[in-house]
């Protein structure tokens, strides 16, 4: 059975250095387990962290755009077609790990065959993996746009001022009906020490769950492209056992 956790919030809250600090984590737990890192925002900085520039995307795939990289198999359905296509724009980044990158997705009220199609072969990539990560844009809404997939765990990540946890509240909001009856609650990133007291207030005031504290990590000022932090994954730890993910 596939785990599937989302990344949310707003950009520039370090939804993608938490979504690799994730990765990391599981491929040093479980390392047997199978990782798609599905990349559902629109800045595309997943792929941009891994050193990728990842053109090829189910946009593409949706638009009519994409160009194959072998011939086009004859004798398909449209279904067929979709899921083979899919399978064409994964990138292997290692043992057990894949990225798959959406950018635009199409509207729901869109009534044209391909918006099911997608759905339908997406959910079945999806369920070929022990473990996927949702890099999201913003909300649930934006994912559940493309695919209607159950989330276990929903992490809003925010950092510790007064409006960035009045956004958290309204993104928990906006997801929670596209949760599916999953965990969802706030991560709070860039935490420096003299700030705990004010976060706790600010939680408080607007009756957010918090579930962890990220605290900040300078050496990323240096190696901001990477996106990857010890100390960021260090962090996670502390909290892991608080979410509803696999627990060895």
């Amino acid at each position: 059975m596939t785990t599937k956790l989302a990344i949310i919030g707003k950009s520039g809250s370090g939804k993608t250095t938490i979504t690799k600090a994730f990765l990391r984590l599981f491929q040093e737990v479980y390392p047997e387990k199978s990782v798609l890192l599905f990349d559902n925002d629109l800045s595309s900085e997943l792929g941009h962290s891994f050193g990728l520039d990842i053109r090829n995307t189910i946009y593409g795939i949706r638009s009519g755009k994409h160009e194959y990289r072998t011939g086009i198999p004859e004798n398909m359905t449209k279904q067929e077609f979709i899921e083979w296509a899919l399978e064409d724009i994964l990138v292997p980044l290692g043992d057990n790990v894949d990225i798959i990158v959406s950018w635009f997705v199409g509207s729901k009220d869109c009534r044209c065959p391909i918006t099911k199609q997608l759905n339908d072969a997406i959910i079945k990539l999806i369920e070929r993996y022990d473990i996927v990560i949702f890099d999201c844009e913003f909300d649930l809404k934006y994912l559940n746009q493309l695919v209607d997939v159950d989330i276990d765990t929903a992490l809003i990540v925010a950092n510790p001022t007064d409006e960035s946890a009045h956004l958290a509240k309204r993104i928990e909001e906006f997801s929670a009906k596209h949760s599916a009856g999953g965990q969802i609650g706030v991560v709070l990133n860039k935490v420096e020490n003299k700030e705990i007291t004010s976060v706790y207030e600010l939680l408080k005031k607007y009756d957010l769950d918090i579930l962890g504290v990220i605290p900040v990590d300078e050496e990323l000022l240096k190696h901001s492209i990477e996106r990857d932090s010890q100390k960021v994954r260090d962090a996670i730890k502390q909290f892991y056992y608080r979410l509803n993910l696999p627990q060895g």
